[in-house]
């Protein structure tokens, strides 16, 4: 699987109510090599916008953010599309645009947990015809990722505080600072 082929699968997996399950199906159906080449895809984007400038984006629109929720919110910005994710890489200001009601999670967040785990789902659904957890295939899986050539994301150190995030992104601190998301 090439970034073309990953990104259209990405874009298919938008008109589908439950995103990653359906990701989770659709690559479960497929071979482990394109399964572990979308996970590549996926990781390499996730390490891309580990991002102190991000975060700084993503604590505006949600009133704070834990390492978990940025979590969700890069696995979300993913889902969104290449084009929205690229956009939001060069000038998270495009946030302050972009965001509505319609490309949020139930509870009213930019956070998608699920996507996070559809490439192993898709594995072990493809390994045993579930996707019950099983250690020894996740530790099959980190290797065949590391075999493929999988880099851990870059330390960050957060660059900024509270008090800078209004001159750092007026558009999102006029649109959510005062009133976040959620």
């Amino acid at each position: 699987m090439d970034n073309k082929q990953f990104w259209s699968l990405i874009e298919e997996s938008k008109d589908h109510e439950e995103q990653a399950e359906w990701l989770t199906e659709v690559l479960g159906e497929r071979e482990l090599s394109e399964i572990l080449d979308f996970e590549l895809h996926f990781q390499t984007l996730m390490n891309n916008s580990y991002q102190s400038s991000l975060w700084a984006a993503a604590y505006i629109l949600m009133g704070g953010c834990s390492d978990d929720a940025f979590d969700y919110f890069r696995g979300w910005l993913i889902g969104q599309g290449e084009e929205v994710y690229q956009r939001v890489m060069d000038n998270p200001e495009f946030l302050a645009q972009y965001i509505d009601e319609d490309n949020l999670d139930e509870e009213g967040f930019p956070q998608n947990e699920y996507i996070l785990s559809s490439g192993f789902d898709a594995y072990t659904l493809n390994k045993t015809g579930d996707t019950e957890w099983n250690d020894e295939l996740y530790d099959e899986f980190l290797e065949a990722l590391d075999s493929k050539g999988l880099k851990p994301a870059d330390d960050i150190e957060l660059d900024w505080e509270e008090e800078d995030l209004e001159e750092m992104f007026p558009q999102l601190w006029n649109r959510f600072g005062e009133d976040p998301l959620g």
